[in-house]
């Protein structure tokens, strides 16, 4: 379904760009997503809508332990730290998750509902991972859903293509970064 509104109080969730998975995903698609993700911030923030930047730092324990290598100690220092191009501001919230969804156990909910949010704006990486179980999450408690689909990326292009084609509509109302920044500033 395309974008039919920007609630008048919408916030923008930024999901996993930070330094360890955008480094090792350098391909064009992953680098365009990056920029249309950080130009939402940009113009979130301008409009003083809130933005939820949100990285992840390790995974569930138990049977998900055995998709892990073996060889797979810790991240290397600085692995969860977001990128800099998000140029984090300090009126912007940070969430840290350790599942895929930035829903699960970390207090996101709690915080959009203190903030008065009705519609979550959803991009980042990976397509098929984070920001769809973000996006599933989000439908679940009752948000108004917006994934602008070319703001996320995914390293695999079959995943992140089924994710906007057959997933995304499902969930909610899919745009480019352009159409929401437009009907940003046609309703403030």
């Amino acid at each position: 379904m395309p974008l039919t509104t920007i609630d008048p109080r919408a916030a923008l969730v930024v999901v996993d760009l930070q330094k360890g998975i955008v480094s090792a995903l350098t391909d064009a698609p992953v680098t365009a997503a990056v920029k249309q993700a950080t130009r939402l911030a940009t113009e979130f923030r301008r409009h003083g809508l809130p933005v939820i930047l949100v990285n992840v730092t390790g995974r569930a324990p138990g049977r998900t332990d055995t998709f892990q290598s073996p060889n797979t100690t810790s991240p290397p220092a600085g692995w969860a730290d977001l990128i800099d191009e998000l140029d984090v501001q300090p009126t912007v919230h940070l969430i840290t998750k350790r599942r895929r969804s930035a829903f699960h156990d970390t207090g996101l909910d709690t915080l959009l509902r203190d903030l008065g949010v009705t519609q979550v704006v959803l991009t980042g990486i990976a397509t098929g991972s984070g920001v769809e179980s973000t996006a599933r999450s989000a439908s679940d408690h009752g948000y108004h859903v917006v994934l602008a689909t070319d703001a996320m990326g995914d390293p695999d292009p079959d995943s992140h293509r089924h994710s906007v084609e057959r997933v995304f509509p499902k969930l909610g109302e899919t745009a480019s970064t352009a159409e929401v920044v437009d009907m940003v500033e046609a309703t403030r």
